[in-house]
């Protein structure tokens, strides 16, 4: 059975910092995409950032980029999200989901999801 538990979310101020984790377990993590997607209230769940089995490969929307860094320990079978800068716009639900093959930003492309951990940005 696939479990994927995120971990790390909370209230922080705007340009504050929070790091957020994945661990996943009853898959072979090294073999699988990794991505974040997050939604906020009333709004249609977005995607943030994505990663490669290697690492060698990150991918960021771009309301992102510059201020997060998704990575991976594959011996731990954990993908971290680094947010940096962060901002009231970046409040939400964080998911992070699994997808064999290649990098999508589609929601639709992945096969598994975890429950979600909150971040709350105030202004």
């Amino acid at each position: 059975q696939v479990q994927l538990v995120e971990s790390g979310g909370g209230l922080v101020q705007a340009w504050g910092s929070l790091r957020l984790s994945c661990a996943a377990s009853g898959l072979t993590f090294s073999s699988y995409t990794m991505g974040w997607f997050r939604q906020a209230p009333v709004k249609e769940r977005e995607f943030v950032a994505a990663i490669r089995w290697s690492s060698s490969n990150t991918y960021y929307a771009d309301s992102v980029k510059g201020r997060f860094t998704i990575s991976r320990d594959n011996a731990k079978n954990t993908v971290y999200l680094q947010m940096n800068s962060l901002k009231p716009e970046d409040t939400g639900d964080y998911y992070c989901a699994a997808k064999i093959g290649v990098y999508s930003d589609s929601d639709r492309r992945y096969n598994y999801w975890g429950q979600g951990t909150q971040v709350t940005v105030s202004s």
